[in-house]
């Protein structure tokens, strides 16, 4: 595509946003003088396309009133982009409805587009892989409507009443504040503000697919931040009224923290003597949350009188660069102790990624973790000293 088309392309973009527009804003925005905006306008009338010239003192161009633009003008850039944003999106997981919406789309991408462009594409889809497989549909993605009318909400900060289907099955209303949106790992949550009340949301079972529950973040009295599966959302009402977000509110870090403290079956603390972001390499935050202790905190040798994690919390205060004292947090790369703590409905799983952690660790609790790691490093140590088995005869 020549530059000269591409920039009579993009005159066409500009003028079917609302109003007139002048020519020196025209030539500006385009990069050219105003003697060539109105050669493109020439080339606009001569495709067909119904530009108005409007005379005066504000005057300009814009696009006759009533004329529908055809469906779809893209550059060979705009139109890869489009095309692996709706791969992208499909292979994440997080397609709204079904696949075929996202199939549909391609294909009227791909009727609309030039035939060398289209083919070029093709080649594209047929020719590239990607490292990262397909995330399985193991569970029915939200209504396209609930995602854009919870995301307007959020917007406008509207409250809603959510229809909403928990862990254990029990359908309940409920009306929140729509703090934001976040996509992980192949499902869409709603982070939001909600009256106090036993945790009771949650997602399938095990380490990489934690569920959604209350998470300790800013919020007004008698409320906490919770965190919400869109897909478990059957119907929603936007409520008259409004609310504030808090300035220092990050729903991410609110939906990680919600899910690292999901209840589970069992609740895990360790020590472990590594770097925060070593640790984080194996349990991500929407797995653990991690403390760093303090020096001398994290001896080896607590046995049962060691202090509860609040204690710990406490002891972990470190001034400031400010001068003023806050808690210790994981963002720490130097090496020392790092407490964890997180939830598990099985622990099957929690002793090889302590092996692949390669560190040293305590396990604080529970004591059937212990058990599982001696059995690990009892099948370890006979694999690892096993003789080789005989070849097999040619």
């Amino acid at each position: 595509m020549t530059t000269s088309t591409a920039r009579v392309l993009a005159l066409l973009e500009i003028l079917q946003g609302s109003g007139v527009h002048t020519v020196p804003d025209l030539a500006v925005r385009l990069g050219v003088d105003e003697r060539t905006v109105r050669r493109y306008v020439g080339h606009l009338l001569e495709l067909g396309v119904p530009v108005d010239s409007v005379r005066g003192r504000h005057g300009g161009y814009r696009l006759a009133p009533g004329y529908r633009m055809p469906p779809l003008m893209l550059t060979d850039e705009e139109a890869l982009a489009v095309l692996l944003g709706l791969l992208a999106g499909r292979r994440a997981g997080l397609v709204t409805t079904s696949a075929a919406a996202n199939e549909s789309a391609t294909a009227k991408l791909r009727r609309v587009l030039p035939k060398a462009l289209g083919r070029r594409l093709d080649a594209l889809l047929e020719t590239a892989d990607f490292t990262a497989r397909p995330r399985p549909t193991t569970t029915p993605a939200p209504e396209a409507h609930v995602l854009l009318e919870l995301a307007e909400a959020a917007r406008h900060q509207r409250p809603v009443t959510l229809n909403y289907t928990d862990r254990k099955g029990r359908s309940t209303d409920r009306t929140v504040l729509p703090y934001g949106l976040v996509a992980h790992s192949g499902r869409w949550y709603l982070t939001a503000a909600a009256p106090t009340a036993p945790a009771d949301t949650a997602g399938p079972a095990g380490p990489t697919a934690p569920a959604a529950s209350s998470a300790s973040a800013s919020a007004s009295a008698g409320e906490e931040i919770r965190t919400f599966r869109l897909d478990r959302i059957t119907s929603l009402t936007v409520q008259p009224g409004s609310f504030t977000v808090p300035p220092d509110f990050d729903p991410v870090t609110a939906l990680l923290d919600g899910l690292a403290h999901t209840p589970w079956t069992h609740e895990v603390s360790l020590r472990i003597h590594a770097d925060a972001q070593h640790i984080r390499r194996h349990l991500p935050a929407g797995i653990a949350s991690l403390t760093v202790i303090p020096d001398g905190g994290g001896d080896a040798d607590w046995g049962a009188g060691a202090p509860d994690a609040a204690q710990r919390a406490d002891n972990g205060r470190q001034p400031r660069p400010d001068g003023s004292n806050g808690p210790a947090t994981a963002d720490d790369h130097t090496t020392g102790w790092v407490h964890v703590q997180m939830r598990a409905e099985r622990l099957d799983w929690i002793p090889p990624v302590l092996a692949a952690l390669d560190r040293p660790f305590v396990i604080e609790r529970p004591t059937a973790l212990r058990d599982l790691v001696r059995a690990l490093a009892r099948r370890l140590d006979e694999h690892a000293t096993a003789d080789a088995p005989a070849h097999p005869p040619m």
